[in-house]
């Protein structure tokens, strides 16, 4: 009996004898389908509308925690955080988080999984994490000192953020959800931001905490990082982590990351490299690069993922390469 995409995910994910790789491609430029084995949703909060508006330069848009962020319009699809939801430690006591527990989107959510009938992994994106919510609510350059300076107000912060996220696991799993993926960009080019003995004391329980929530639901988890993270990795996958979703993964080395990711049992989730080699548009790079990707950390009981970057304007990324890329991957999907 042939393994459904949601079996394929599951076995990559949990490094336990998929038939193939994993798959996750969206339609490509002329709108038609490709491989994906992912079913991904997300809600948003009650009461949540975004805002968005522009002037010559900049276009400005809220999230669902209350900040407002601000681009340049016509570059890359993100931006940066202009107003932090809590400027001051007094916001904080005032501060009414995201109503998650009342999203009315909730129950769209389940009807559209349960009409799926189990075909492809169910993946149910949370608006943020410990470190990615944080950061915005106060600010990076502002919230870095706070780690340093404001610990007792840190723990409070990251408790009322933990407090949210853990309704949003436990909605995520009552919707029918199979894993959970969550962000947070730890790393720069070759050190990661803050030290592991911060992260232990400031991140790591509160990473246990939800983590613990995921598994007791049996939802496996991924997570999304960018930059150079060595330094945090054994930390992390403690936690509970079952796959890491990487868009710069040459960073690490190819070879010396997968045989790390395949001694610990956790799978790789990711392009052909976005920083360093897709946006070369050299094809047998490309091509080369997403071989290696399958035999460093694709082992005998699986253990990765394939996907397109989705912003290939931002990386300066042409078309092409992605094509290059996705064909390559299918060699392995026979």
């Amino acid at each position: 009996m042939p393994q459904t995409s949601r079996e394929i995910a599951i076995k990559c994910m949990s490094l336990t004898g998929p038939s193939r790789i994993g798959m996750v491609f969206s339609p490509d430029a002329d709108k038609k389908p490709r491989m994906n084995d992912f079913s991904f949703k997300s809600v948003d909060p009650k009461g949540y509308t975004q805002k968005r508006w522009e002037d010559e330069k900049f276009e400005y848009y809220d999230d669902v925690w209350g900040n407002v962020w601000y681009r340049i319009k016509g570059f890359s699809a993100g931006g940066e955080i202009l107003t932090p939801a809590i400027k001051n430690w007094e916001d904080l006591k005032a501060y009414k988080p995201p109503d998650f527990e009342n999203s009315p989107d909730l129950a769209r959510v389940k009807k559209e999984w349960l009409e799926e009938k189990n075909e492809r992994f169910k993946m149910f994106g949370l608006p943020g994490f410990i470190f990615s919510a944080s950061r915005y609510l106060r600010k990076m350059e502002i919230y870095f000192e706070d780690l340093a300076l404001e610990q007792e107000n840190i723990h409070k912060l990251h408790t009322l953020v933990a407090e949210v996220l853990e309704i949003v696991i436990n909605k995520a799993a009552d919707a029918g959800a199979d894993g959970i993926v969550y962000c947070e960009d730890w790393g720069t080019q070759d050190r990661t931001l803050i030290s592991p003995d911060m992260f232990k004391k400031l991140f790591k329980p509160y990473y246990k905490r939800l983590l613990k929530v995921a598994r007791q639901k049996n939802l496996l988890v991924e997570m999304h990082s960018c930059g150079y993270n060595w330094a945090l990795l054994p930390d992390i996958i403690d936690t509970g982590v079952s796959c890491f979703q990487f868009d710069q993964p040459t960073i690490y080395g190819l070879e010396k990351l997968g045989a790390y990711l395949q001694e610990r049992k956790v799978c790789l989730f990711s392009p052909v490299d976005a920083q360093k080699v897709l946006p070369t548009g050299n094809k047998e790079l490309i091509r080369q690069t997403a071989r290696d990707l399958v035999k460093y950390f694709h082992g005998k009981n699986g253990g990765f993922m394939a996907k397109d970057y989705p912003d290939l304007h931002g990386i300066g990324a042409t078309v092409e390469s992605d094509r290059w890329a996705y064909e390559t991957f299918l060699e392995f999907c026979k």
